[in-house]
């Protein structure tokens, strides 16, 4: 599909989605044989018979939270946020995960399914009740899988992605260590793996990211960066072309630490000055290493500014020095952010404890205007969390929990979905026992059951991420 198709189809999904989400709102206020309610349901029943599918269907399916219309995600912007968010929340107050509408559908069998749904909230069991009202129907509806339903092929799919991107990266940097050339193509299939993996599981994938290698930091640290970036990218609506591209770039960003010396990359101990100075010439490296590649294109070009930039500040500071500020650009930006959010949790040779997820988004947040740009630390926050995944955390019941999953409401950020992995006594739960609790969960008199006293360093209590995030 070209970019231009792609285009059009975004524009008739939007377009759907709105006049679903209006035709359900004015259903709600006004009788069926409202002007407004008729003129609305005709533009919907129009637009969804075009975009019936070959097989004479069209899907509207949640995953997480984001809406797919048949299979492909539908991108936020500014003329359909307000509507797809209605939409999405209202299928969820109905406990619905999809919504099938079989061709040819007629205006009675679209008035039968928004009646069925407006009543259908009033029921304490709404899927229940709306697929009883529409059995019989051209329209079927099934139930929202909740993240903690992933069936264990999802989950095998994100590791493969994962550590196939890690291998393709060790493989890459053995080639240029050994003065090969490379070119991007394999890289393309590695990213758009991810770029898939993201836009249908992205809190797997970036619960990936939390479980970090120290025997290949470089390797696990790129694709890392690639997964965070490629979320990030996602969250503020870049286009899939340009989401590889920013894959691509992360991939590569670090690539000039080939050709520092293993002595210095490897040291146990803190650096002197001298080698601090060798250290920070990898971005000048990754630049003239990326400009040596066979075919010279824009996504490669956007991988060499990455590559020298991604330790500049945003306030121009940082090295490489140059003689006058560079100008901004987005992946660049979006590529220090995940660089230094990666870096900061990892134990690295150089830095062996790392700052638990909650600091170093505090840490960056400070860091907001002079060293990261601030309007895209706000976006990344609110995507990981105020307790990131991979956080362990102490609660009030005296529970130690490692987060799972953060909820996308900002008023939520602080109440994220935990696996609970040391009971109230300090007794280790065993992997096979070890079960997921939601922090937003209340009691009969609205208190909540459980709250998040503080972070704790997971290396305290021998606890392997892995186990748990995989």
């Amino acid at each position: 599909m070209t970019e231009s198709s792609k285009a059009d189809s975004q524009a008739n999904f939007k377009e759907l989605i709105n006049n679903i989400a209006g035709l359900i709102k004015t259903s709600q206020i006004h009788d069926p044989s409202n002007v407004a309610v008729a003129k609305t349901l005709s533009r919907f029943q129009t637009v969804a018979n075009e975009l019936m599918g070959s097989n004479g269907n069209l899907t509207l399916r949640l995953v997480g939270d984001f809406m797919f219309v048949n299979e492909e995600r539908l991108r936020y912007s500014q003329d359909s946020t307000l509507n797809c968010d209605f939409m999405i929340q209202e299928m969820k107050k109905r406990d619905i995960g999809e919504i099938t509408f079989l061709s040819p559908l007629s205006d009675r069998q679209v008035q039968l399914f928004v009646s069925a749904f407006i009543a259908a909230s009033a029921s304490p069991t709404p899927l229940e009740t709306l697929s009883s009202s529409l059995a019989g129907s051209r329209i079927s509806i099934s139930r929202f899988k909740e993240p903690d339903e992933e069936t264990p092929d999802s989950r095998k799919t994100a590791r493969r992605s994962y550590f196939n991107a890690v291998s393709y990266t060790k493989g890459v940097m053995a080639k240029v260590k050994a003065g090969e050339r490379i070119n991007l193509r394999k890289a393309k299939r590695v990213v758009e793996s991810l770029v898939d993996q993201v836009a249908s599981e992205e809190h797997l994938l970036i619960g990936m990211t939390s479980i970090k290698n120290y025997d290949e930091y470089t390797y696990c640290h790129s694709v890392n960066v690639s997964i965070l970036a490629i979320a990030l990218g996602q969250r503020i609506n870049l286009s899939r072309y340009t989401l590889e591209q920013l894959g691509i770039a992360s991939l590569f960003h670090d690539i000039g630490k080939v050709e520092i010396p293993t002595e210095i990359l490897n040291k146990p101990t803190s650096f002197n000055d001298q080698e601090w100075d060798i250290m920070r010439q990898h971005p000048l490296i990754g630049l003239k290493v990326i400009l040596r590649l066979k075919k010279l294109d824009e996504t490669t070009m956007k991988s060499a500014i990455v590559a020298f930039k991604h330790h500049k500040d945003y306030d121009g500071s940082g090295y490489p020095k140059t003689r006058t500020n560079l100008d901004h650009d987005l992946l660049s930006d979006i590529i220090t952010i995940a660089d230094r959010y990666d870096a900061m949790t990892a134990s690295r040779v150089y830095a062996r404890v790392p700052s638990s997820p909650d600091k170093a988004l505090s840490m960056l947040l400070e860091l907001a205007g002079t060293s990261v740009n601030p309007a895209l630390i706000k976006v990344f926050v609110n995507m990981v969390g105020v307790y990131p995944q991979g956080s362990l955390v102490l609660m009030d019941t005296k529970e130690l929990g490692l987060v799972f999953e953060t909820h996308s409401d900002p008023d939520l950020l602080d109440r994220p979905r935990v696996v609970i992995v040391i009971d109230q006594n300090g007794r280790r739960i065993p992997l096979s026992k070890s079960f997921t609790v939601d922090l937003t969960e209340k009691d009969a008199s609205g208190g909540f059951l459980r709250s998040i006293v503080r972070t704790i360093d997971p290396n305290m209590y021998g606890i392997n991420l892995s186990e748990f995030l995989l």
